[in-house]
């Protein structure tokens, strides 16, 4: 029976947690408002992850290319610029279909330490908010958990590690940014393991406080997320391919194996080694595929930043906390900067997530509510993020003058037994 225990992965775990809280809070309302503290621990846990996460691979992402964008020049800036646009536009449209669907109206989460009208008294505003962007202490701010102050000294940092002339102090601290990001993936697999008990007791709480109308709403906030996947997909990624001439179906073929790795794991990592290898076949030459495949796991995350302008606007609707325009594009801005930190791990958005959350007073508690679901959300966004940032290679390799799927046409035989027809070798 143990073996058999042990043989059920994180995921099931987690599946079925989420099905016992909805009975348990359905069947026994006041047992399941009883297991509020085992929810509050695993948002604690999840809370002390942020800072540290951030400041690390933000430093990293930054610095750590430092060398390469002095090697590789208009590339980078190219690159960047791409990679900023199509944030904007996954942004933009994420915003858009929250708004349509409006999945969180109707949702009660549970109580906190706060109400909710305590929570809209203390919104902050666009001035105060651009007030507190820049920290008087990086130590207070990480103590507060206010993620613009981190998000903003951790780029000036990276900068100026840049500037560092020599190479070993420089080296040295980059390790040290380098190790603490990676003990902190660590910790957050540590704390993951705790998920099924806070999942499934978040999921008693809420539906012994909501009522079981609450998974209608769950259903529409993934179903919302997967259809602005595909209009991002349609409105954003097919145009920059048939703007750059990538031969689409040919780049469907490569795509194909790393996309299903991305989607089955829900890890972007999981899936770079073979995109790095496709890509190179596709006919992307390996100076261009290097840099802009890795970078992009920090800096074009499409799929993630959509994701988090929709559940973030989601707990806002949950909370009955109307934001304005401002405050919205003020919170977009936030979670472009942020995302730039989201490590290609599973559920590492939830992470930015809560800091965002954090940064507007906004419940905590609406993360417990997107967990129970937040697998299926997470294969979405993991494969958009990962389709996205093998398109930006082929499309920077074009715009180089560093793409030839012609000469990669011996690799291609290699690995499909069909023959490739016209249209597919890029003529």
């Amino acid at each position: 029976m143990w073996r058999f225990l042990r043989s059920i992965s994180l995921t099931k775990w987690i599946l079925i947690a989420m099905v016992i809280g909805i009975l348990v809070g359905w069947l026994a309302p006041e047992t399941g408002a009883a297991l509020k503290p085992l929810s509050t621990i695993f948002l604690r846990l999840i809370k002390s992850i942020i800072v540290p996460l951030l400041f690390g691979t933000l430093v990293i992402g930054i610095a750590g290319h430092g060398d390469d964008l002095k090697r590789v020049g208009r590339l980078a800036w190219k690159s960047l610029l791409y990679f900023e646009v199509m944030t904007t536009i996954a942004l933009v449209i994420g915003l858009a279909a929250v708004h349509l669907t409006k999945p969180g109206v109707g949702v009660v989460l549970p109580p906190e330490s706060s109400s909710t009208q305590q929570i809209v008294a203390s919104r902050p505003t666009l001035t105060s908010t651009l007030e507190h962007t820049f920290p008087q202490s990086f130590f207070d701010a990480a103590s507060r958990n206010e993620v613009l102050q981190v998000v903003v000294f951790a780029i000036i940092f990276a900068i100026a590690l840049m500037k560092v002339p020599h190479a070993r102090p420089k080296a040295a601290m980059l390790g040290f940014c380098e190790g603490l990001a990676e003990t902190m993936f660590k910790f957050t697999g540590i704390v993951m393991l705790y998920a099924p008990i806070g999942i499934g007791a978040a999921m008693a709480v809420t539906v012994s406080h909501s009522g079981i109308g609450v998974l209608r709403n769950l259903a529409m906030l993934v179903l919302t997320l997967y259809g602005a996947l595909v209009v991002f997909g349609l409105v954003a990624l097919l145009p920059a391919a048939l703007i750059a001439k990538v031969p689409i179906k040919r780049f469907a073929r490569f795509v194909k194996e790393p996309a299903l790795i991305a989607f089955a794991t829900t890890s972007s990592d999981a899936a770079l080694p073979k995109a790095l290898e496709n890509m190179e076949k596709f006919g992307v030459s390996r100076r261009v595929a290097a840099f802009v495949l890795p970078t992009g796991y920090s800096f074009n995350l499409d799929g993630s930043t959509l994701y988090l302008s929709l559940a973030a606007i989601f707990v806002a609707q949950a909370a009955g906390v109307d934001l304005s325009l401002g405050e919205q594009l003020l919170m977009m801005l936030t979670l472009m900067l942020t995302s730039k930190g989201v490590a290609a791990v599973p559920r590492a958005s939830l992470v930015i997530l809560a800091g965002t959350l954090t940064s507007f007073n906004l419940p905590l508690a609406g993360i417990a509510v997107i967990l129970g679901v937040d697998e299926l959300m997470d294969m979405a966004r993991t494969t958009v993020n990962l389709v996205g940032n093998c398109l930006a290679t082929a499309i920077m390799g074009r715009w180089e003058g560093e793409f030839d799927p012609v000469a990669s046409d011996l690799a291609m035989a290699q690995e499909v037994a069909e023959p490739l027809t016209p249209l597919e070798a890029g003529a």
